[in-house]
């Protein structure tokens, strides 16, 4: 678009055609001649021009940019050819083999929290990479490959812990201890189940399921009795003594105050001692299988020898014992002097619980575990693993032979106390689980939890829940089974409502209805003619049945 002038070149700074000034000298068109020559070659020493017909193979340095773009692609198509290669590579889906052959290259045979999927992938990207490297297909072993779901067998691997000679000798007792009360519970059972056989009644089923209903149909005419300030502080926990059908009441609070209460008498619910136990929270408390008023009181000196199993040594001094959010657990006499410190946990613990005859004791974790203690010695004779998450309740069977524990993970799972094997997985609750009890009739056990309801199961059925029951519209705490024969079990919820339902056919029976806030735990007396409730608004409520069919604080239903 220049104007050309004599010479060959255009003037800069002269407007073109289109009259658009171009700044600048001259811009030279056309051949070089000889006259220039010199000026070409200067500047083709400066590496400013580059002509035509230099060396072949001759290459010019890329910029930064063009460098960088070059190099993202060659990323690009080795990730690709990597994971071509890893697709057509062939990887047994048996996580034993892909064990076995990342230990054959010398590979970790797991990384923390890998799973048997990450492995596979794992085993696969070695395996891809080293086909890159040698640059040609490996050997396909005979067994790999993808198999149908149901070629696959799952295979289940046993760890054992090597376990002191007081845990034999602990597996022992209460193989001696179980054994001869179950067979005396099915011998009753039997007993009880024949007593109801008629023309109508053939196996005395239906029979036996009335006795039990006429349990559930009398604690419905259940009614508040008393009504306490327990502490400054919400009540977290509770518990009958059973050796006397409910004469002593222990509580706890969040201000790690423990307190026995004397029932009867009387005087409704009187305080009889008060100790701090911890300067945390107290998570769990449970009253010694011989605890009683008499004992309380100073009359019977720990044991009156009407129970042979109850001779337990320096055991039978223990009263109660106590877990705290510090990690240790406390075994306390009835003066309120503590015996045993119970150190081992890490991290703040659940609840607590006697076994039957009162000679160990359970506590329960938020390090994943559950521990078994000796009263007598405070020696610690078990930690259980086997939860994914803190284990927070604990239950021991009637019989001694069973312990179920729950967790935060949402499963239940069943120990076999004399063998140590977990027998039995509690799978179904949504949410994580609170609390548990079993059935004195020793096949049904019931679970709590954050999903609002309660499921029983049977022990004796591994195909799963039993019955589930939409106990409340907020979290279940707590579930408690009348101790005697199972008539009828209690729950409590942060719905601020108690209820009690069948344990025949899981129906509701009654409301106990009263406390203002969140209801913690409940407990059930001996027989079940009483009821004891402590929640979020520092009160204990005491329940007994009444003769009449209504009262003030509860709800027929």
């Amino acid at each position: 678009h220049h104007r050309v002038h004599s010479g060959g070149t255009t003037a800069m700074g002269d407007a073109d055609e289109d009259g658009v000034v171009i700044p600048g000298e001259f811009v030279r068109f056309g051949a070089i001649g000889n006259a220039t020559r010199s000026a070409l070659e200067e500047g083709m020493a400066k590496g400013n021009i580059h002509i035509a017909g230099g060396q072949v193979g001759d290459r010019f340095d890329l910029s930064d940019a063009s460098a960088q773009t070059r190099e993202r692609q060659e990323e690009l198509l080795k990730e690709l050819e990597s994971r071509r290669r890893q697709r057509s590579v062939a990887v047994t889906t048996d996580d034993g083999e892909v064990r076995t052959q990342l230990r054959q290259l010398r590979e970790p045979i797991t990384k923390f929290g890998e799973g048997p999927g990450d492995r596979r992938d794992r085993l696969r990207q070695i395996l891809a990479k080293m086909d890159s490297v040698d640059g040609g297909a490996l050997a396909v072993p005979a067994d790999a490959g993808v198999f149908a779901e149901s070629e696959v067998v799952d295979k289940k691997e046993l760890f054992y812990t090597e376990g002191s000679d007081e845990l034999t000798k602990c597996r022992t007792e209460m193989a001696l201890y179980s054994l001869p009360r179950a067979k005396d519970r099915l011998r009753r059972q039997r007993e009880v189940r024949e007593s109801f056989i008629n023309e109508t009644d053939p196996d005395g089923r239906f029979g036996e399921c009335e006795k039990l209903n006429r349990y559930a149909q009398r604690a419905s005419r259940m009614e508040m009795e008393a009504s306490i300030v327990g502490d400054e502080r919400p009540l977290c926990d509770v518990r009958f003594s059973r050796k006397d059908n409910g004469g002593v009441v222990l509580s706890a609070s969040w201000t790690g105050i423990l307190k026995l209460w004397r029932v009867g008498g009387g005087e409704g619910c009187a305080k009889v001692l008060a100790v701090r136990a911890s300067e945390d929270r107290i998570t769990g408390v449970d009253l010694h299988p011989n605890a009683s008023a008499n004992w309380l009181e100073g009359n019977e000196g720990g044991n009156d020898g009407s129970d042979a199993n109850a001779d337990t040594g320096s055991s039978s001094s223990v009263f109660f014992a106590s877990a705290s959010a510090d990690g240790t657990a406390g075994l306390w006499s009835a003066s309120g002097s503590v015996l045993r410190t119970l150190k081992g946990h890490v991290g703040r613990l659940g609840k607590v619980c006697f076994y039957p005859d009162g000679r160990f004791l359970a506590t329960t974790g938020f390090d994943k575990t559950w521990r078994l203690w000796d009263v007598e010695s405070g020696v610690e004779l078990l930690c259980q693993e086997g939860h994914s998450r803190a284990v927070y309740d604990l239950s021991f069977h009637g019989d001694g032979s069973l312990a179920v524990s729950v967790g935060l993970e949402a499963h239940g799972r069943v120990w076999d106390l004399r063998t140590g094997r977990n027998v039995l997985n509690l799978k179904g609750h949504a949410a994580p689980i609170l609390a548990c009890d079993v059935s004195p009739n020793g096949a049904h056990c019931a679970t709590s939890g954050a999903d609002n309801t309660v499921k029983v199961w049977d022990l004796r059925n591994t195909k799963g829940c039993l019955y589930t029951v939409p106990a409340h519209t907020k979290s279940v705490t707590s579930v408690r089974y009348e101790p005697l024969c199972g008539g009828f079990f209690v729950t409590a919820s942060h719905d601020g409502d108690a209820k009690i339902w069948s344990g025949v056919d899981f129906s509701l029976r009654r409301i106990l209805r009263g406390h203002e806030n969140r209801v913690s735990a409940v407990d059930v007396s001996h027989g079940g003619n009483s009821c004891v409730t402590v929640g979020h608004d520092r009160t204990m409520k005491l329940w007994k049945v009444r003769e009449s069919s209504r009262g003030e604080g509860a709800m027929e239903v």
